[in-house]
């Protein structure tokens, strides 16, 4: 499809979309604005998105997003918490850290083989749309969430990555909103990471 036929189809779609639909995006995006920010407000932005979310994905038998998003419930009520009850003595707010080496590996492999034994089992017991892809998304943003909660810097890395799959997924399956949503995602994670480094970097030269 070129450019101008899907900016068509987009408009065309948002005369047509569903209440649902465009309240998914509207608080997808406020919730990452927000995150970047390193603001509390978005941890209740991001439940507001997932109850949506949960509704839109069923219809679109996206069912690892499904899964996936009952575990980001969990995570925006830890991510809520540890945000506020996580500071130690004198410290205003967490800071923004990084992961060391041995995380990275754990976080790849762990990635790798539940991408694997998740596509399969969708693959095989469900009528799943795209799996696989579907799958690897899901299982990446475990792992990003998990990163997101803890403060760490690479979760905008991780974002990056299943922002772009994520784009082409929800392309193909015509959920045109969430196509353009995470093509936002995308240049957000860009912005976002930038944003935690400044942060980071500061941090460390007043320390």
């Amino acid at each position: 499809m070129e450019t101008m036929e899907f900016f068509q189809e987009v408009f065309y779609y948002a005369l047509n979309m569903k209440v649902l639909e465009f309240l998914g995006f509207a608080f997808g995006v406020l919730c990452v604005l927000f995150l970047i920010r390193q603001s509390i407000l978005t941890w209740p932005l991001g439940i507001a998105y997932v109850l949506i979310s949960f509704v839109i994905f069923i219809q679109a038998r996206l069912y690892a997003d499904f899964i996936l998003h009952i575990f980001f419930l969990g995570m925006n009520i830890y991510g809520w918490y540890y945000w506020v009850y996580g500071k130690k003595s004198g410290q205003e707010e967490v800071p923004v850290t990084t992961i060391g080496f041995n995380t990275w590996a754990a976080l790849l492999i762990i990635s790798v083989l539940g991408i694997m034994a998740w596509g399969y089992l969708l693959n095989t017991y469900t009528d799943a749309s795209l799996a696989y892809w579907d799958s690897t998304t899901s299982v990446l943003s475990f792992a990003a969430m998990w990163l997101t909660a803890r403060k760490k810097i690479e979760n905008w890395m991780w974002w990056l990555v299943v922002d772009v799959l994520a784009t082409g997924i929800y392309f193909y399956k015509d959920l045109y909103f969430y196509c353009l949503l995470y093509l936002f995602y995308i240049g957000m994670a860009i912005a976002g990471y930038l944003a935690w480094k400044k942060t980071m970097n500061q941090s460390v030269v007043a320390a």
